[in-house]
């Protein structure tokens, strides 16, 4: 704890890290970090594109600005109440989906069938990048505060991540069942 307190103060006051501080960032062997893939596509999707999703697609809906904190915001579950609600919680729900957009070109992603993620096919990178580009319409819209043009961001949203699922999901999966009688057929 000390170190990183250390490295904060001076990354804080110097306004970057000190040498220390990059050695220490590139680990223990002194070798540079690099991306790891630890969750499958679905975790991906449910952890933090669903998520931060389903707040976009609310605002059209329900003005966040109207939004009540939570009794604790601290501890809230919904973005939308929590320490950084309201709008800023929209803000951030789309840099996130535009940020999660990385994720999904790291090689060594596995489907929840286990199958490698569509990485290499020629329709991927078109795929991913319209998401990130519907993500950065949502991100303006909600730093507008304006609903209708939210309303609009959210439709853009929902096309680029209908687009990949129509390609890689099979349709209406996501009823349980069917979802894992068509789990065979993703990311083909």
């Amino acid at each position: 704890m000390g170190k990183i307190f250390y490295c904060l103060l001076v990354g804080l006051g110097a306004g970057v890290l000190s040498p220390r501080c990059e050695a220490q960032a590139r680990g223990a062997a002194g070798k540079e970090l690099k991306p790891q893939v630890y969750a499958s596509l679905a975790q991906v999707m449910r952890g933090i594109l669903f998520p931060a999703s389903n707040v976009i697609f609310a605002a059209p809906r329900q003005n966040p600005a109207d939004v009540k904190p939570a009794k604790d915001p601290s501890t809230a579950t919904d973005p939308l109440d929590g320490s950084y609600g309201q709008w800023e919680a929209v803000e951030n729900s789309a840099l996130a989906i535009v940020e999660a957009a990385n994720l999904l070109i790291l090689p060594g992603r596995k489907c929840a069938n286990g199958r490698d993620v569509p990485v290499k096919s020629p329709d991927w990178p078109r795929l991913i990048q319209g998401l990130r580009e519907a993500a950065m319409t949502a991100y303006r819209a909600a730093e507008s505060k304006n609903q209708e043009k939210m309303t609009d961001a959210a439709a853009k949203l929902n096309a680029a991540c209908a687009n990949c699922h129509d390609r890689y999901r099979v349709a209406n999966d996501l009823v349980p069942l069917v979802e894992k009688a068509n789990l065979p057929d993703r990311c083909k």
